[in-house]
């Protein structure tokens, strides 16, 4: 079994990707053994009618079989109805968690916003995931530069709040080892290996970051799926590892 926390639907605005429809998406997981996609929007990241995008998001979830596609829909703390579209995404669309993007959404970890966003998550028991990085800079188009998120400041504000349960999406790349190891005594604090690069990478990150703290992630459609499987097949891993990375963690995380 395989819980794939890192998807999108929809179309990245600059390029098409092989899998930016929802019927070949759908088909891509499937063939890789995905029994679970937690999926956002690319369309949250550029629209500014974020509860539209949320909508649509929970309705093409509902397109699949129960349970396949998990809906995180997106809140921006800079927009003004954003504690609204908080409650939307838990009281009327039965989200598990929602999907933050600071870098594209112009605010830092530090904002007082973000602080309040994140105890109103954890007094609802949603799961918050922070993308650091949607794009390598190499790949972003030349009036559309969007620097990676220091995530730094979010070891604090998960200390303070220890039922607060968080994702870092995108951050295995270029995050320092220092600022993973104060994430992961923070609280509960997890990362998915999507932009985990170099040989044995799994292997290497469990010197900084315990197998229970990491998720499969495949960053799908930007990235291909086929690039996160291979990462648990070059790295030697324990049954019980492999097991706990490909579903056991994420299983517990959406249980709380």
């Amino acid at each position: 079994m395989i819980v794939d926390v890192n998807v999108h639907l929809s179309r990245w605005p600059f390029r098409r990707l092989a899998c930016d429809e929802l019927p070949r998406l759908i088909e891509k997981l499937q063939a890789g053994g995905v029994d679970q996609a937690w999926a956002a929007s690319f369309d949250a990241v550029f629209h500014k009618d974020v509860a539209a995008v949320n909508s649509r998001l929970a309705a093409d979830c509902r397109k699949t079989r129960p349970g396949m596609l998990l809906p995180f829909g997106t809140v921006n703390p800079t927009l003004p109805d954003w504690r609204e579209d908080v409650r939307r995404c838990h009281e009327e669309h039965k989200m598990p968690g929602v999907r933050l993007y600071p870098g594209y959404h112009g605010y830092a970890l530090d904002a007082p916003e973000l602080a309040e966003l994140l105890t109103m998550a954890e007094e609802r028991g949603l799961v918050v995931q922070v993308v650091v990085r949607l794009e390598d800079t190499r790949m972003q188009h030349p009036l559309m530069r969007v620097e990676d998120v220091d995530p730094k400041p979010l070891a604090e504000l998960v200390a303070a709040r220890p039922k607060l349960r968080v994702v870092v999406l995108n951050a295995l790349k270029g995050v320092r080892a220092g600022v993973l190891a104060a994430l992961v005594a923070a609280g509960q604090v997890y990362f998915e290996i999507s932009m985990l690069e170099g040989v044995e990478g799994i292997a290497n990150l469990l010197g900084q970051v315990p197998a229970e703290r990491l998720l499969f992630g495949s960053h799908l459609p930007m990235f291909v799926l086929e690039s996160a499987l291979l990462k648990l097949q070059e790295s030697e891993l324990t049954a019980a590892q492999i097991e706990a990375i490909t579903h056991g963690n994420a299983e517990r995380l959406l249980n709380g």
